[in-house]
């Protein structure tokens, strides 16, 4: 099973759906909790579904309970920015949610999308991983 992940920040549109396009992505996986920013530009929950489609030929799905809550959320980007409390609740909420339970499927050749340029301090990175360590057979690529 494989699993992609991608920011949309800094990169322009013709960038990112390059991306997922020469990946052979599957299906946009979206894993915002906010998917409607106006500061998302392309990335808007309505137009990235039109652009996956019309680019890309995939789906595009949204995922909220692989989100962090907007507590958690506002407490690192607007409070302390301890990366390692906020990897330890966020991975406490993903095993509160079970998400290891989820129909396997829905996942397998997706993208996970959020909005960090790099994936070191971001939360779709700790999804994969924790899938990974869960599913035992989940191979990462991060575009």
């Amino acid at each position: 099973m494989k699993i992609f992940t991608i920011g949309f920040t800094k990169k322009s549109a013709e960038r990112f759906f390059s991306k997922l396009k020469n990946a052979h992505v599957s299906k946009l996986v979206d894993v915002r909790l906010n998917n409607v920013s106006q500061l998302a530009g392309f990335s808007k929950k309505d137009d990235l579904s039109y652009f996956t489609k019309q680019i890309c030929g995939i789906e595009y799905v949204h995922l909220p309970q692989l989100a962090p809550t907007q507590d958690m959320l506002d407490e690192y980007k607007k409070g302390s920015g301890d990366w390692a409390l906020y990897e330890r609740k966020f991975l406490d909420l993903m095993a509160s949610r079970h998400i290891e339970d989820m129909d396997r499927s829905r996942l397998d050749g997706g993208c996970l999308l959020c909005s960090e340029d790099k994936p070191h301090h971001c939360h779709r990175r700790l999804v994969a991983e924790y899938l990974r360590d869960k599913w035992r057979d989940v191979e990462i690529e991060h575009l």
